[in-house]
């Protein structure tokens, strides 16, 4: 970020008391509270699109962090060297646990509520945001794919390292795994894109427990696509966090069941959205881009603690399967 964060200030009507440096943004304690001043990555028709749906959403009683717009009226103010920013609330608590079950349920619960609102949206989504590439079937197409690549350059070596021999002992399991979840989502892939908003990068650093509850934060990549994509890309990651405990992954299910029903197909989807081997595909693909003359130590251990709880993950997915 450049240094000059009080130039871009002034292209706002506020009073700035302080400035310092946060984590990637800039925190401004100002006469209208704290606010963030936070790269942006995106077109100011974006920008300004998430800010009505930020608004409206707030207006129907979710609690939701709004844009700050410049004296201009624009959501986004640029710098000299044309880089884009938008001021928003600062939201103040402390990230979800992935230790306590109660911040995770607590965090499923919020979730639930953003989703029923989003749905609830009257605003026309715009082109702009139906990008066919955040559809599952698409993404998981693509990553089937590099699984194969990786799979058949490792085939080509004379010799195998450590890494590439776990990875060819694994790889048929795991490739069985991706081409079911390629397969249904293929053939329920619906034509044209999804025209449903979600969060679109919701984990335990978007989810804040604060004075007044859970709150989500970071809206930025909100995106159109089937909303348990959110509830699956979240329950994944808390379930790799506490070793695939069946017991826990069914609680957190239903605490985001409670607040907003799934329907049949929501849950298979969310079944399949699991099955694929996200974690085998990470390690693969850091593989791939790494420098194989030499396999960082890491990597080998990643691999094996995924080994080690794949039983728990196979029994966490054939107890959701057979609920179906």
């Amino acid at each position: 970020m450049y240094n000059q964060p009080e130039t871009i200030l002034e292209q706002y009507d506020l009073d700035i008391k302080q400035i310092s440096k946060g984590r990637g943004v800039f925190i401004c304690e100002t006469d209208r509270g704290i606010k963030l001043l936070a790269p942006f990555r995106g077109s100011k028709e974006r920008a300004a699109f998430l800010r009505s749906i930020l608004q409206e959403i707030k207006e129907q009683g979710f609690p939701a962090e709004q844009i700050l717009v410049t004296k201009e009226g624009e959501a986004l103010a640029e710098d000299e060297s044309g880089m884009r920013y938008c001021l928003k609330d600062m939201v103040q608590g402390s990230e979800c646990s992935t230790g306590r079950e109660e911040d995770m349920e607590g965090a499923l619960d919020c979730l639930a509520g953003l989703h029923t609102v989003l749905l609830q949206c009257t605003a026309e989504i715009p082109e702009f945001m139906r990008n066919e590439r955040n559809e599952p079937a698409e993404m998981y197409r693509r990553r089937y794919r590099e699984l194969i690549k990786v799979k058949n350059y490792v085939r080509t070596r004379k010799s195998h390292n450590e890494f590439e021999r776990k990875f060819l002992e694994q790889y048929a399991h795991y490739i069985e795994n991706a081409s079911e979840a390629v397969a249904f989502l293929e053939q329920e892939k619906k034509s044209g894109n999804c025209h449903k908003l979600c969060h679109g990068d919701f984990n335990q650093h978007n989810a804040l427990h604060t004075a007044d509850g859970m709150r989500i934060i970071n809206f930025e990549n909100l995106c159109c696509n089937e909303p348990v994509v959110d509830l699956a890309n979240f329950l994944r990651k808390m379930m790799e966090k506490n070793s695939w405990d069946r017991k826990l992954g069914m609680r957190l299910l239903e605490a985001y069941d409670k607040k907003r029903e799934l329907s049949a197909y929501e849950w298979k989807l969310v079944y399949v959205l699991l099955l694929f081997p996200e974690k085998f595909w990470k390690i693969s693909n850091h593989y791939s881009n790494s420098h194989k003359a030499w396999v960082s130590e890491r990597n080998i251990e990643k691999m094996n603690r995924m080994i080690a709880v794949e039983p728990a993950r196979t029994d966490f997915l054939e107890n959701l399967f057979s609920l179906l």
